[in-house]
């Protein structure tokens, strides 16, 4: 089984940013040429010299996020993701320079990736979360903010009004930066012999829960066939229709199919059902005086 180079990745991450950085840069005129051409003649060319272009654009907004403890061979995949994306959406003719454009899909591209990865427990992805997620740090380092305590009151204030966002989503957002996921396996105790996960409570049904379980439904379910059996067929039909098959039927449509009134129908279901609790409760009973019945 192949195992995992840590040093072979990163040499081959650093030949693809030394690559990407010494492609040379487009003139204007050039890039709206290869962005018209693809546009509109679909030309594969143009499109792989304007993408080749701006990966080290990619590169550059990757080292933005190192402070997210993601690979940034990682991160710089999500960004071409993003720049492939502005390059199938960019339309020349706004006039605008398709760098600009791909800034804002390369950087979308990688916050989505560190919003999915950077706890397993799921961040909101809504812009106001991801505004929030994006921008405390640095708001909170700017206002001079304890980096892992508790925010003050008035910082919580200061920080809801510039990013505008309520208090208690600000002061969430902020529990979460303040710790990162931990390992369940992780040692614990003077020895290290215990780990978090042999302190978490189990609470699954046991496989002897399971088990009784099991028995006493199908024990449940051959009450039911030898009660469903005291009844007539019509009785029997209705029952199923009404009461046991997931689709239920109306009463209107089960009148039409047995030639009588919906409210004959109602009176006979109402009628057979309590016949069938009858013999339920008398064949439980009868189970329980001799266990070898409808065994």
């Amino acid at each position: 089984m192949a195992t995992y180079d840590a040093t072979a990745t990163v040499k081959r991450n650093r030949a693809f940013i030394s690559s990407a950085m010494s492609v040379p840069m487009l003139t204007r005129e050039r890039e709206f040429e290869l962005a018209r051409r693809w546009r509109y003649s679909e030309d594969e060319a143009a499109l792989h010299e304007l993408v080749l272009a701006y990966v080290r654009l990619v590169v550059s907004m990757a080292s933005k996020f190192n402070n997210y403890g993601l690979p940034k061979g990682d991160l710089v995949q999500e960004g071409n993701i993003g720049l492939m994306q502005a390059a199938f959406r960019f339309e020349p003719e706004r006039e605008i320079r398709f760098s600009t454009y791909a800034s804002w899909w390369i950087k979308s591209a990688m916050q989505d990736y560190i919003l999915r990865n950077w706890s397993i427990v799921r961040s909101g992805t809504s812009a106001s979360q991801k505004s929030l997620f994006f921008n405390l740090r640095w708001l909170r380092a700017k206002i001079q903010a304890s980096e892992s305590g508790t925010i003050p009151e008035d910082t919580l204030e200061t920080i809801s009004k510039k990013l505008r966002i309520g208090i208690k989503e600000v002061e969430a957002m902020s529990n979460r930066l303040a710790s990162r996921d931990q390992s369940l396996s992780t040692p614990i105790g003077e020895d290290g012999d215990d780990s978090l996960e042999d302190f978490l409570v189990d609470n699954k049904p046991s496989p002897e829960d399971i088990t009784i379980r099991t028995c006493d439904g199908d024990t449940r379910g051959r009450w039911l066939v030898s009660a469903l059996d005291e009844l007539s067929d019509r009785e029997q039909m209705i029952i199923r229709e009404r009461r046991l098959n997931e689709d239920k039927v109306t009463l209107e449509a089960l009148g039409d199919r047995l030639g009588i009134t919906k409210e004959r129908v109602r009176q006979i279901e109402h009628k057979a059902f309590e016949k069938l609790k009858l013999s339920m409760v008398r064949i439980s009973r009868e189970a329980s005086i001799s266990p070898h019945r409808l065994t």
